[in-house]
């Protein structure tokens, strides 16, 4: 089972795209962004749920990393 939260890699211009259970959320460019779209979606314990691997899937580079290479 795949977790039902995927931060995705970084875009070029800087940000991730997230998803929750498939459907787009919008795009982070830091935690707190990442927690808005949680809490949005009901998760009040969002802050909690950043490093479960059963809960978020951080794709394609460092978790917690925003910024363009």
């Amino acid at each position: 089972m795949s977790a039902p939260i995927v931060v995705q890699g970084l875009s070029p211009s800087g940000g991730r795209r997230v998803t929750i259970n498939g459907q787009g959320v919008g795009l982070a460019h830091t935690d707190n962004d990442l927690v808005e779209f949680l809490r949005r979606a009901g998760l009040d314990d969002a802050w909690d749920l950043l490093d479960d691997a059963h809960w978020v899937e951080w794709q394609g580079g460092r978790a917690h990393r925003y910024e363009p290479a």
